[in-house]
């Protein structure tokens, strides 16, 4: 149901009110909800038929937001999102708490690896990444924080994606739209499940040159104290370097830090951890 704002005294509700005064917050975040999952731009009739609202009404919304670049039209009159949501995600991405809090041992697993270490968020059907630590190699890995890649070919997507709660993982999983990068990229519903029962299994995820040949990648989740996967660490880099026979080692360190975030983030585990003992004899078992 719309929310609608019935103008107040004080408010400029008279006859010099403006006319594409914005009437509703809801109304506004699912709009801009709508035109994310959208992979084309889209019209003005498409926006009213999705959304069940007058031209008027979604007419004027999209006037507002286009008048502070939240969205851009195309040379068509068609809708689509604008840079400065862009500019703004940026900004949220730089202010997060979370990066000020895993640093001290983001930092600590980077040395101890020797190989780029990198944070990361879920956002809908792509992992977006918030720190990157880097060791003083020549060959290091290009990655930006803001960037983005799909939620099935990186490891530390994987790793969220399988500690999901069943009807989000579900839901999450419903949206992707698979693309293959490599030969080895996972491009079915049916081959994400089964990598992700792996996953769940073993606790941490495989990127195995999935999205760029010749990267390999080891990735792990961090809980909040509802163990929900509210992030992930990876540890990144040539594939030369983090071969099948340095995987296991990588992983126990990977899985001890971000065990410690976790903790440091308010979950309490008594149990001891599987992950303790040397099990790891092949990271694809």
């Amino acid at each position: 149901m719309n929310t609608v704002m019935m103008p107040q005294p004080g408010m400029g509700a008279g006859k010099h009110a403006d006319p594409y005064q914005l009437q509703s917050i809801d109304r506004v975040v699912a709009l801009l909800d709508m035109l994310s999952e959208s992979d084309v731009p889209m019209s003005l009739a498409e926006i009213c038929a999705r959304m069940g609202l007058h031209k008027s009404t979604a007419h004027r919304s999209l006037i507002v937001l286009e008048r502070t670049s939240m969205i851009e039209r195309t040379p068509e009159g068609r809708f689509r999102l604008g840079l400065k949501l862009y500019e703004l995600g940026n900004r949220a991405v730089e202010q997060i708490d979370l990066r000020d809090r895993v640093q001290p041992f983001f930092r600590r697993l980077a040395m101890e690896v020797g190989e780029t270490v990198h944070l990361s968020v879920l956002q809908r059907t792509k992992v977006v990444y918030l720190d990157k630590v880097e060791p003083n190699r020549r060959v290091c890995m290009t990655s930006k924080s803001g960037a983005s890649n799909p939620v099935y070919c990186t490891s530390m997507g994987k790793a969220m994606l399988a500690f999901l709660p069943d009807d989000l993982r579900e839901e999450v999983i419903s949206k992707i739209k698979f693309t293959r990068f490599t030969t080895k990229t996972l491009c079915t519903q049916e081959a994400l499940l089964k990598s992700l029962e792996r996953v769940k299994k073993r606790g941490f995820a495989i990127d195995d040159e999935e999205i760029e040949v010749g990267v390999r990648c080891v990735g792990a989740p961090i809980f909040d104290e509802n163990r929900y996967p509210i992030a992930a660490v990876s540890v990144s880099g040539p594939a030369s370097r983090i071969t099948v026979q340095s995987v296991p080692g990588i992983a126990e360190r990977l899985i001890r830090c971000c065990t410690e975030i976790s903790r440091s983030l308010g979950i309490h585990d008594k149990r001891r951890s599987r992950y303790s003992s040397p099990l790891f004899h092949h990271y694809g078992n």
